[in-house]
């Protein structure tokens, strides 16, 4: 189980880690984006060093309509588990995004009024 913390509006984060494909990790915040429905998003930017392989890109639909993504098989450490999964990597991403997939495996605990946030 991971310890999550609110944002100043509201958002949902997490600390999670990136795996390069050379075994190093990165620890980064991570928010949780209920409307996204896969398992991580990124910027095209921040995928620099990752190495991690290609597997296409997909359309997905957004906010702002239907957007082009390239799909990385990316791998992360979540609540000390490593996770290979599909990563979305797109130009407009500002927040590296955990979606609404890993609440399919994980559950997710939330009460503001107590100020406690789980995932795991």
């Amino acid at each position: 189980m991971i310890q999550g913390i609110f944002g100043d509006k509201g958002q949902i984060f997490f600390e999670i880690e990136l795996i390069t494909a050379d075994g190093f990790n990165l620890a980064v915040e991570a928010m949780l984006d209920t409307g996204f429905t896969g398992f991580l998003a990124i910027n095209k930017q921040d995928l620099d060093g990752f190495e991690w392989a290609y597997i296409g890109d997909e359309p997905l639909l957004t906010a702002k309509g239907e957007t082009m993504f390239t799909r990385y098989l990316g791998k992360i450490l979540l609540d000390e588990k490593e996770y290979n999964i599909p990563v979305f990597a797109g130009d407009d991403i500002t927040e590296i995004l955990l979606g609404s997939e890993w609440l399919k495996i994980l559950p997710l605990m939330v009460n503001y009024q107590e100020r406690i946030l789980t995932l795991g």
